[in-house]
């Protein structure tokens, strides 16, 4: 201010040539200016004492630090391009209740490193905790010398007036590079992180880098960084760069050379303040905003080793042997066709009489095939009364096109609601009894099912697959890998993919789902040819051949492939739905085509069908979202799920003939007093109720266990409900199919046991459990375990094989089961 001061005063006259007189006070005042500012600065240099030390390595320096002196310690080391030593500097303040902390500022060539001791780190809820231990690794800077002697200095300042004293203390790395294939244990904690360095060596382009402990607490976060200044090694500032997981016991990063221009990168642990980011306990919250609080002992203990990953020649081989196992099964289905139909000319060649012409068995059979024959029963004893057919009604040509033919066309009788009645509620039904719309609008029923499953699949998809590239952009932009729940001691990265041997292992049910959509064409064709010949086999013998439904799960078991996929490209509870819900849709499907098989002319429509699959589509996502630990949420499934169990019961039982309308109560009370209290029936259809009552059982015992644990992982619930009772029916079926006199052809067999067989050992791979959603990131790490085939899939890619193979071989049952009754006629056919 001075020195302002005086050169405005020499600008006050105007311009022109000052007199002598002028000039000479100007300067004497210039003087005076200058004098006073260089008092100022002397006093400012008698009120800051620096003191400059030349400091040595591994020697610890007890000194004290005020606000009136400030310490500068000079070191100086010597590094080499060949060599890489790591520097540590280590800080402990031996005073207790300072005014303010002693600030350190280490200055190097391109870095500068600042902390406070105490050092405080901030937790949830601006929870403070002060650590007076301090620990921090400096960065080294690049060379490119071969040695080059580098200088930094550490400078030590306070404003508290009070004397502070402090221990300090430098010293050298010296494992500070690690070796592949080497473990290397050592302690960090939150205010004393620690990282080292890892170089690619020639011919080695991806590592794993896997961090072991034998303490799940403290809650610790791994992180893979370029090698540059600074080096994020807080838990404030960890996840600024690189990439990094929490971890409790175990933690995995695959780190590709690609990454890291350098060739090389920084592994670094940081020890967290709290441990809710681990799933541990939430620690109680500060009586005062301000008050600190002592963490306690929070040293851990750590492994870490960087191991050499797959190479080139591993991805070949898992795709050769992926695409090998399911094509040997397109290989055994034409090897299967070819004897099939061998045996079939053969047959049809012995069935000709020797002195019949061809044209003449056509004839016949085609007066054998006429639409005339009735289909009720033709005995007298399966003889109920009700209207035969005349060929007037039923005459229509069978090359007609569908598209002629409504899907309101299904009741020709006039008194179709009363023949519905006599014929549904008989004691003992045939197929023939349930067999009687026309074949060509049940056909083209049937049909809708595939048509509305490739719709939803299409718009279904496509969103997806649009979601979950999102998803992994998000993941390989920030490098937060608690995004995704991988098994990461074998996930394999293919491109922008993190974890593609998952995807890979899906290719079975896309291939293995064309393939038996393959299966359902020829059958299709075959049986068409036979319709078009009129061949009498086709036309009134067997279950009736509707292929809508195989078609459509066929579909399901390609899209499920798809979307899973989609899943395992980033899995997490925000998209599990992904992978279920079309194991929901096949589940059922399957249950619709087994009741389909002796009920064709009353099963469920697609639009109802599809309808109630999305009902549980619904609540699968309410139970993701909502479900864990929501006691009403489980009372209200648990009262819908027992609910929708005595619905459908009753609509089974009744084969359709009631109504729910409001009179429906005055209906079941009066059932209950005739046939319970006023004299005591029998049901009149024993071997349905057997199954409802059974079903009954299982889905209410179902019920209770979901409303008294209230498991966590909803989806699978609700999955397991659906195949437990498509298990329950498929038993059902079996055993009614053979207590009914009738046989299991050897081809179907063969699947039923090979199918069995193969669930058996996919379920054992299932629960493995190699990750799980259900748990925090770093908790779900400690599932995870290495590859066990072909150093490329896990124990999850196993099941993905095994369960693909396992749901294409139960549709086959379901496609051959019932291939024994193609020669017997439908009126002795039972229905069940």
């Amino acid at each position: 201010m001075v020195l302002r001061s005086c050169w405005k005063s020499r600008h006050k006259n105007g311009s022109g040539p000052a007199p002598c007189w002028i000039r000479s006070g100007l300067l004497a005042l210039l003087w005076l200016c200058v004098t006073q500012l260089a008092c100022e600065i002397g006093a400012v240099g008698e009120s800051k004492n620096v003191i400059q030390k030349d400091a040595e390595f591994d020697v610890t320096y007890n000194d004290s630090v005020t606000s009136e002196n400030q310490t500068i310690y000079a070191f100086n080391h010597t590094i080499s391009r060949n060599k890489t030593e790591g520097v540590r500097v280590t800080v402990d303040v031996l005073s207790q209740g300072l005014e303010s902390p002693i600030l350190f500022v280490i200055r190097q060539k391109q870095a500068v490193l600042s902390f406070q001791v105490p050092l405080i780190l901030r937790g949830l809820y601006q929870r403070k905790y002060p650590y007076n231990h301090v620990g921090r690794t400096l960065c080294q800077p690049p060379t490119r010398a071969l040695s080059e002697t580098q200088y930094f200095f550490v400078d030590v300042s306070t404003l508290s007036s009070q004397g502070t004293n402090y221990q300090l203390r430098v010293s050298r790395v010296e494992s500070f590079t690690l070796q592949t294939d080497k473990k290397f244990s050592f302690t960090a904690s939150p205010s004393q992180p620690q990282y080292f360095k890892y170089v690619f060596p020639d011919g080695l382009d991806t590592v794993i880098v896997k961090v072991n402990s034998d303490m799940n607490f403290p809650c610790s976060v791994m992180s893979v960084q370029d090698i540059q200044c600074p080096v994020y090694d807080l838990d404030n500032n960890v996840a600024f760069i690189g990439m990094y997981q929490t971890m409790t016991k175990k933690g995995a990063i695959t780190v590709q050379r690609k990454d890291f221009p350098s060739n090389s990168f920084y592994v670094v642990i940081v020890v967290k303040t709290e441990d809710e980011a681990c799933g541990g306990p939430l620690r109680f919250y500060p009586l005062r905003p301000d008050e600190l609080i002592d963490a306690g002992n929070r040293s851990k203990t750590i492994d870490v080793m960087v191991s050499p990953a797959i190479n080139s020649e591993v991805y070949v081989m898992g795709m050769l042997f992926c695409l090998g196992i399911f094509l040997s099964f397109y290989l055994l289905t034409l090897l299967v066709a070819c004897v099939e139909n061998k045996r079939m000319k053969k047959r049809e060649a012995f069935q000709i009489p020797a002195d019949m012409s061809p044209a003449e068995t056509a004839d016949n059979g085609s007066t054998l095939s006429s639409e005339a024959i009735t289909d009720s029963a033709t005995s007298t004893d399966n003889n109920y009364g009700y209207m035969e057919r005349s060929l007037d009604s039923v005459g229509r040509s069978r090359q007609e096109s569908l598209s002629s033919v409504e899907e309101d066309d299904y009741d020709t009788l006039d008194d179709i609601d009363s023949d519905k009645n006599i014929v549904r509620t008989k004691k003992y039904l045939c197929v023939s009894d349930l067999a009687r719309k026309d074949k060509r609008i049940l056909s083209k029923k049937y049909q809708i099912y595939f048509w509305n499953i490739a719709t939803i699949a299409v718009f279904y998809a496509l969103p997806v697959i649009q979601l979950v590239i999102t998803y992994q952009t998000v993941v390989n932009v920030t490098g937060n890998q608690d995004i995704c729940f991988y098994n990461f001691l074998c996930a394999h990265p293919l491109g922008a993919l993190s974890a593609f041997n998952n995807i890979l292992s899906n290719l079975g049910y896309v291939m293995l789902g064309l393939l038996f959509l393959l299966i359902v064409l020829k059958r299709d064709i075959v049986h068409n040819r036979a319709l078009v010949r009129n061949d009498y086999h086709a036309l009134e013998c067997g279950i009736p051949k509707h292929f809508g439904l195989f078609y459509a799960m066929g579909t399901a078991l390609m899209m499920e492939g798809l979307l899973s996929a989609c899943y395992h490209v980033c899995p997490n509870y925000t998209n599990f739905q992904f992978d279920t819900s079309f194991m929901y849709m096949i589940a059922g499907l399957c249950m619709l085509k087994l009741y389909q098989k002796r009920h064709p002319d009353i099963n469920a429509s697609a639009y109802s069908a599809y309808a109630c699959l999305a009902a549980v589509i619904f609540f699968s996502v309410l139970g993701v979202v909502f479900g864990k630990g929501n006691t009403v949420f489980w009372i209200v499934f648990s009262v819908i799920h027992i609910l929708a169990t005595l619905l459908l019961s009753t609509q089974l039982y009744y084969m359709g003939r009631w109504r729910l309308d409001s009179g429906v109560l005055r209906r079941v009370v009066y059932i209950i007093y005739t046939d319970c209290i006023r004299q005591c029936s029998g049901p009149m259809y024993i071997d349905r109720m057997v199954l409802l009552v059974m079903g009954n059982i299982v889905n209410w015992s179902l019920a209770a266990y979901g409303l008294i644990e209230r498991p966590n992982d909803f989806a699978s619930y609700l999955l397991a409900i659906a195949i437990c009772n498509l298990l329950l029916y498929f038993a059902f079926y079996i055993i009614m199919k053979l207590r009914s006199g009738e046989r299991i052809q050897c081809l179907a067999l063969v699947c039923i046991l090979f199918t069995a067989v193969v669930w058996g050992f996919a379920l054992y791979f299932f629960f493995q459990g190699l990750s799980t959603w259900q748990k925090t990131p770093a908790e779900s790490r400690e599932h995870n375990r290495d590859c066990i085939l072909l150093s490329f899939f896990d124990d999850h890619d196993i099941w993905h094989f095994l369960s693909s193979i396992a749901m294409f071989g139960s549709f086959l049952v379901l496609l051959t089961m019932d291939d024994d009754l193609d020669t017997v006629q439908r009126d002795k056919i039972f229905v069940f």
